[in-house]
């Protein structure tokens, strides 16, 4: 997978310093969502950046949290006109070639108006727990320091 998309209002809380615990995890993601993986074209993953900014000033969950990609968007514009400067791994998106995606299953077949996605290649929503996932991930990988690191631009 080259990228990972996450609706923002799919992580409901922070989760503060120090040891962290199952049920801290499952107030962050309660959903129990599962993970999807499915291929998409450079253009769909513009699209789904544009949708995902559409709603910003209402503070709609839409918002796009990623991973293996960066973006600028500018809240100046329009709606459907606020994307650009979009990497993946480092290269200007392709809006012809494929990209191999992670997200989850609710994001995958339309929530937050990701209807993009629906029409993915080889799609699998029937992946593990989010929460589990990341439980998995903290365990092997603690601790964990939070950190930002450009992903996303925002010009006002």
């Amino acid at each position: 997978m080259q990228i990972a998309i996450q609706n923002g209002g799919g992580l409901r809380a922070s989760i503060d310093a120090g040891e962290v615990t199952m049920g801290e995890v499952l107030t962050v993601l309660p959903f129990q969502n599962t993970l999807s993986t499915f291929e998409v074209t450079g253009a769909q993953i513009v699209a789904a950046l544009e949708n995902g900014v559409s709603q910003v000033e209402e503070g709609a969950g839409r918002f796009p949290q990623v991973a293996g990609m960066s973006f600028t968007v500018d809240l100046t514009q329009e709606p459907g006109s606020r994307i650009s400067n979009v990497m993946v791994g480092g290269a200007p998106i392709d809006p012809e070639a494929t990209y191999g995606a992670v997200s989850n299953n609710y994001v995958r077949n339309g929530g937050d108006g990701y209807r993009m996605f629906r029409d993915a290649m080889n799609a699998y929503d029937y992946g593990p727990d989010l929460a589990d996932v990341t439980a998995e991930y903290l365990a092997e990988n603690g601790p964990y320091t939070p950190y930002t690191d450009g992903r996303i631009t925002v010009n006002k």
